[in-house]
């Protein structure tokens, strides 16, 4: 599951040209941290619906910026002491006992319904930078 925004890749070319590697990586970080923001806060709203102990929410977690495959990338994932990682994807796609669970597809409509948002944090972000 990812977003995809068109058009980055050019939009960091001509960032680097202007402002450099550096402050390109820089402006790029920030923009992809705040977009993680804006799905993260989705993606909790989302699984208050079915939430029992809040653990699935409280472990979600934003990894820093890394690059991955030559491109800057954020991950999102599930990280604490009750191992929520463990059974997200139980929630998210059912298993042959309980084939609908009550969160069964929350991690794909926070996707659906952050990007905009998304996009239009990182475009805002973006511009900021220059």
């Amino acid at each position: 599951m990812s977003v995809n925004v068109s058009g980055i890749r050019q939009l960091e070319l001509e960032l680097m040209r202007r402002l450099g590697s550096q402050r390109t990586q820089q402006v790029v970080d920030r923009a992809l941290l705040l977009g993680a923001n804006v799905f993260v806060r989705e993606l909790k709203q989302q699984f208050e619906t079915f939430k029992g102990t809040g653990g699935s929410i409280e472990e979600i977690t934003i990894s820093e910026p890394m690059t991955v495959s030559g491109a800057r990338t954020v991950q999102i994932y599930w990280k604490g002491p009750k191992d929520r990682y463990r059974i997200i994807h139980l929630n998210e796609w059912g298993t042959v006992n309980n084939p609908n669970p009550r969160g069964k597809g929350a991690i794909a409509r926070a996707m659906r319904n952050a990007t905009e948002s998304y996009r239009n944090v990182v475009k805002q972000e973006l511009r900021r930078g220059l």
